[in-house]
């Protein structure tokens, strides 16, 4: 196999349909990540910021490659597209915790008004955040779009097409971000508990749609049909690995999300119980 040159893989990550927003918002976003990493105290390590990095380049793969075309004419592919904008990339992206370095990121004058904008942001912010409302904004997100009467206005309307790659990521965020925040409870919202709990919970309906799917024998997404698909094999095929995508990667990476929040609440009780243990040894000679 020859080996992939330079202008192969520029060919392969340049827009496909050039859109400015997506774009300006992924530099803008990078462009304050890399300013601000080395900022934070202590600075952001470099395995966190290639967990970043990776699920920032996946995102901006996913909304402006050439990707974006073949998931518009294959249902499997169009399914791949969107287990990265609904689940790896923005879980990658809040994984580590890039708040602070955001933020620091920021211009100073920007920055010295950051509690005035959290202030306006708290109510949105304490909604958008409300595990309830975090949950099913996920859910709603992933059986909204695959409704077929649904995809398949979708899939032939320009702007809703980017409304809905825009809505899977931005509104998955909320979610990820309560799931997989870094830091204990009290300063994270939620304990670890009732992050495994959401986690369960959206697993359920991500397993019975990828099923249904996967042994469906009828074309649900005749849309397909006039869109073009570019590889020679049939809708139900095309319609029943499309729904393998959904059922086996989609669980697994829930999978893996449920190993990393019980690894970080294992190593947050191992602090705990190091912290109570240096002050029971502290404390006596503190009274002497």
């Amino acid at each position: 196999m020859p080996a992939l040159s330079f202008s192969s893989l520029l060919f392969l990550l340049l827009p496909w349909e050039l859109s400015p927003t997506v774009l300006i918002s992924v530099a803008l976003v990078a462009i304050l990540y890399v300013r601000g990493a080395p900022r934070t105290d202590p600075p952001t390590s470099p395995g966190r910021r290639f967990v970043f990095g990776l699920g920032l380049l996946l995102v901006y793969a996913a909304l402006q490659t050439r990707w974006d075309y073949y998931a518009s004419h294959m249902f499997f592919v169009h399914r791949i597209q969107h287990l990265v904008l609904h689940d790896v990339g923005p879980a990658l992206l809040v994984a580590t915790g890039p708040g602070a370095a955001l933020a620091c990121g920021l211009p100073a004058a920007v920055r010295r008004r950051l509690g005035a904008v959290k202030s306006m942001l708290r109510v949105p912010a304490h909604l958008l955040l409300d595990p309830f409302t975090a949950t099913i904004m996920y859910i709603a997100s992933l059986l909204l779009w695959l409704w077929p009467s649904v995809h398949f206005d979708v899939m032939l309307s320009g702007w809703l097409y980017k409304t809905m790659n825009w809505s899977v990521v931005l509104c998955d965020l909320p979610f990820w971000w309560l799931v997989l925040d870094p830091r204990p409870w009290p300063l994270a919202r939620l304990k670890p508990r009732w992050r495994v709990l959401m986690l369960g919970i959206v697993m359920l309906p991500m397993m019975v749609v990828g099923a249904v799917l996967s042994l469906s024998t009828h074309d649900l997404y005749i849309v397909y049909q006039i869109c073009g698909r570019f590889l020679p094999i049939s809708p139900v095929t095309d319609q029943q690995l499309g729904g393998l995508v959904i059922w086996i990667p989609g669980a697994f990476v829930i999978g893996i999300v449920f190993l990393v929040v019980l690894a970080r609440m294992l190593g947050h009780e191992r602090q705990a119980e190091r912290a109570a243990a240096a002050l029971r040894v502290a404390k006596p000679v503190l009274t002497k």
